[in-house]
């Protein structure tokens, strides 16, 4: 079986020698289309030169080369689009590879929705969204539903039975590469669409205004068959004009008086209109799926949007000034249109929503198992309230490349005790915490995480690892710190007493105060958090922690070290493997005199 690297690298290079072969058809196209319009241009000059003498040998030209020339475009237009079409899937297997390289730069940022102030912190603390983030190692979603899916999944952990359900479907779709890319390739143009699909729903789901009053509906109809009858009467026969003009009078009054209403909702529905066909799309690929049943009134999901597509077509005609006044003028078009939007409203909207929720957690599912297809030697982890703690054998930090990635046998809990992580600086205390909750992310999304096994309870997930002061709001560093850890204990608290388990990650508690106080206080918080029932790690340089007397019982402690290689290059390396026990080491002085600051002589 092919590797990812190597099934990217020959579907983008088959997908891009396809390209280069359809632009070359469009060009001989776009050749073609100038000969004939030109072999037009030219009868038609010869033509009105002659001022209509020509004989009719230029006037049948004039009127042949038109017509071949219509003829050609829509078959260079599906040209076109094949064109465009294996650009995208050729850019898709690029950015796979690129994913798989962990190249954050070249890869483009996801826009998922923004968390919320309560959820901020932890995003920020384990690189959710943004460059370099869980949300661009899983970008292959772009619809808004799926982006609303995506960040969900991310920021509120699922039900055991919701996971185990999630997982089953990841590790169906992972190896189903054509399908999963078909689905991308039809949301692609969605990734700038505008993330609330609110208003579009809102009318969906509201009650029509047209078909609500049957009266105006007959006369809107009564009076498109009389005005082209009158007109026809009047042309055709010795009938006087008078009753057409009339009738035209009416009409024409009839849409300036109801335009303010009809418009407002032309507009609710076609800001999104051009996301209608590529739902419908979308909607298709997952069709073609087996047990994706979103049926109605015997008509698939996809077939319903595609509809709608249609029908927003006709509200269209009012942005062309003289065919929107012959048409409103002639038939009430406008009404008509309103009518057959309302139709759908009535027989389709009520089940819109429930089909984007739909397609928004299939590319979400979709997203998680092109990570299992690009990870195939991560695992499924098992998220049991049985268990006690969690533990994972060659835990590692999804965000880096495989290459580079160091892994470790990691065990969080049980409660009544806390992983206390010592090393000096850059060994790998902040990855490990960011790792264990990275996983702990991924797993209760439903997803593959970066070990080889898993285990761990359902859990509520609380960090302080990344903390800033604030200017603006007046907040010093020691306090935004109290700030953190005062949200953690809470969470701890709220988790109780729901009967949850809280898992914590706090990263060099405290570190804006002395040592003395810092010990006292982590004490004091780490002794609430062990009442608490909750588990977790905590990072720290102050070796005497592991010394304090009540945290001498719970405490589990692991180290990482450093090499120094006196005038080697690099003077200084580390393995990021984790040991047991307290660090015997540390490295601040040695780093110092690195960067050119030299010991007190």
């Amino acid at each position: 079986m092919d590797s990812p690297a190597t099934t990217y690298t020959h579907r983008r290079d088959a997908f891009a020698a396809e390209e280069t072969r359809l632009a070359r058809i469009s060009f001989r196209f776009s050749l073609l289309r100038a000969g004939l319009f030109l072999a037009f241009v030219v009868c038609l000059a010869v033509i009105l030169v002659q001022r209509g003498h020509a004989g009719w040998g230029w006037w049948a030209g004039a009127v042949l080369w038109l017509g071949v020339f219509v003829w050609v475009l829509p078959y260079h237009d599906r040209v076109i689009r094949r064109q465009r079409r294996e650009g995208e899937l050729r850019r898709i297997n690029e950015e796979g590879l690129l994913r798989l390289a962990r190249d954050w730069m070249r890869l483009p940022v996801p826009s998922l929705p923004e968390p919320e102030d309560a959820e901020r912190p932890m995003a920020r603390d384990l690189n959710l969204f943004g460059r370099a983030s869980v949300a661009q190692l899983l970008g292959t979603v772009h619809s808004p539903p799926g982006k609303a899916a995506l960040a969900g999944w991310l920021l509120h952990p699922a039900l055991p039975e919701e996971i185990a359900r999630r997982q089953e479907i990841v590790a169906e779709l992972a190896p189903e590469i054509e399908l999963r890319q078909r689905l991308q390739v039809s949301v692609r143009p969605m990734d700038q669409a505008p993330v609330d699909v609110e208003p579009f729903l809102r009318w969906a789901e509201g009650e029509p205004w047209l078909l609500r009053r049957p009266g105006l509906v007959w006369l809107f109809r009564l009076l498109a068959f009389l005005t082209p009858a009158a007109l026809l009467a009047g042309w055709l026969t010795p009938v006087p004009t008078a009753p057409f003009l009339l009738l035209l009078t009416v009409n024409i009054s009839l849409g300036y008086l109801l335009a303010k209403r009809t418009f407002e909702r032309f507009d609710e529905i076609e800001a999104r209109e051009g996301d209608f066909q590529r739902y419908a799309e979308a909607l298709g690929v997952m069709a073609a799926r087996p047990g994706s049943d979103l049926t109605h009134r015997d008509r698939p999901a996809h077939v319903w949007m595609a509809l709608l597509h249609h029908r927003v077509g006709l509200s269209e005609v009012r942005h062309s000034s003289y065919l929107h006044m012959f048409l409103q003028g002639l038939f009430l078009w406008d009404f008509h249109a309103l009518l057959q939007l309302e139709k759908w409203q009535r027989d389709a909207g009520p089940q819109a929503r429930g089909w984007l929720a739909a397609l928004g957690r299939f590319e979400a599912l979709a997203a998680l198992a092109t990570l299992k297809f690009e990870q195939p030697e991560w695992c499924f982890p098992r998220v049991d309230p049985g268990e006690d703690r969690l533990a994972a054998e060659g835990l590692g930090h999804p965000l880096i490349a495989d290459a580079k990635r160091v892994v470790n046998d990691v065990e969080v809990g049980p409660p009544g005790t806390f992983l206390l992580v010592t090393g000096s600086n850059m060994s790998g205390k902040s990855t490990l915490l960011r790792s264990i909750g990275v996983n702990a992310v991924l797993a209760q999304a439903g997803g593959p995480v970066c070990a080889s096994a898993l285990r761990m309870p359902p859990v509520t997930l609380a960090t302080s690892i990344l903390v800033e002061d604030s200017l603006a709001d007046g907040v010093s560093f020691f306090m935004a710190e109290l700030q953190r850890i005062q949200k953690v204990v809470a969470a701890a608290d709220r988790a109780h007493a729901e009967g949850r388990t809280l898992l914590y990650l706090l990263d060099e508690v405290l570190r804006g105060t002395n040592s003395f106080e810092r010990q006292v206080a982590v004490r004091r918080v780490v002794l609430h958090l062990l009442r608490h029932g909750a588990i977790g790690a905590v990072s720290t340089h102050d070796l005497q922690l592991a010394e304090v007397p009540e945290l001498q019982g719970p405490v589990v402690p692991v180290h990482f070290r450093e090499t120094v290689h006196p005038g080697g290059d690099p003077p200084m390396t580390f393995d990021y493997k984790m040991r047991p026990g307290v660090a015997t080491t540390v490295n601040a002085l040695k780093l110092m005199e690195l960067v050119g600051l030299p010991a007190e002589s």
